[in-house]
């Protein structure tokens, strides 16, 4: 995404500069002096900025391990210039302790938090999740058929080639077959706690990037943390989450490979990740050609 020319409107806030934190199809700016973290998107990204708000409003009353939005401002979104804009709480990273090991990397992405540290903060998380009333979630099935949607039509995926469409759209096919079985046991998750998604603070480990809150068994989200931290994870079952890592490095192809994505090393993750699915898939096969699960369609 392009970054507006100049910082956004102060909302009453003291600016005097902003500085770009991360930019992908939307940009984080940190805005100095007042130390606020603004989350700017085209305009036609409200609803979904707006839905991130509200969860981010309900876990705050649970004392949920999350990047709060900013308390000297209105809560919601800001339409400002053909732009939506949130404020969030900027949060000064620290430094890892390195008396022990760091999780391993998961998507491209490494934390300095030690697994069970990591896994703790997804425990917490998932308890405040749990007592969110919010029942305007899709359940991850909903998010499945976006990217089967976005492989059927080559116009938004015109650079994949056809052996690997078939690939990818195979593998959707069956883990949504799959997971459509699933009810009991399934609550609102993050969608994606990836390392790139939890920062190491003062406060200890805070989760963001909430608009992605949808429904489904915890073991969708432990296939976004890396293997370690998954393992650390009490009650998972870890088949399980080997076979949504599955689902997973299938959206994340469809994701790249979209035409207008904007994610940083775009075109280095559309490889990748095509090459960590045929290794998820490979390794789903017991010796003797026995699937794990439900998942291989067999």
């Amino acid at each position: 995404m392009t970054p507006p020319r100049r910082p956004p409107p102060a909302f009453g806030l003291d600016v005097d500069d902003a500085v770009v934190v991360h930019n992908s199809d939307r940009i984080a700016v940190r805005l100095i002096p007042c130390d606020v973290l603004a989350r700017v998107a085209p305009s036609s990204w409200q609803a979904g900025m707006e839905f991130e708000a509200e969860v981010a409003r309900r876990l705050a009353e649970t004392d949920s391990p999350i990047g709060e939005l900013e308390s000297r401002v209105e809560p919601g979104v800001h339409v400002r210039g053909g732009f939506a804009i949130t404020l969030w709480t900027y949060y000064e990273p620290v430094a890892a302790d390195r008396r022990a090991a760091a999780a391993h990397e998961q998507l491209g992405m490494s934390t300095a938090l030690t697994p069970a540290d990591y896994a703790h903060a997804l425990v917490r998380l998932h308890g405040g999740l749990r007592q969110a009333d919010l029942p305007t979630a899709h359940h991850i099935t909903a998010r499945v058929a976006g990217w089967a949607h976005e492989l059927g039509d080559r116009e938004l995926t015109p650079e994949l080639r056809d052996p690997d469409r078939a690939l990818v759209s195979d593998t959707l096919s069956r883990m949504s077959a799959g997971v459509s079985g699933f009810g009991s046991g399934e609550q609102l998750l993050h969608g994606e706690p990836h390392p790139g998604n939890v920062l190491s603070t003062k406060k200890g480990p805070l989760f963001i990037d909430l608009e992605t809150c949808q429904r489904g068994p915890v073991e969708y989200d432990l296939a976004y943390v890396p293997e370690d931290v998954a393992e650390q994870y009490p009650g998972a079952d870890q088949d399980l989450v080997h076979q949504f890592r599955i689902l997973m490095w299938a959206g994340v192809t469809t994701m790249r490979w979209n035409r207008d994505d904007q994610y940083p090393g775009r075109d280095h993750w559309r490889i990748e990740a095509l090459h960590q699915l045929r290794a998820a898939l490979s390794s789903s096969v017991r010796p003797g050609g026995r699937c794990l699960t439900f998942r291989c369609g067999r």
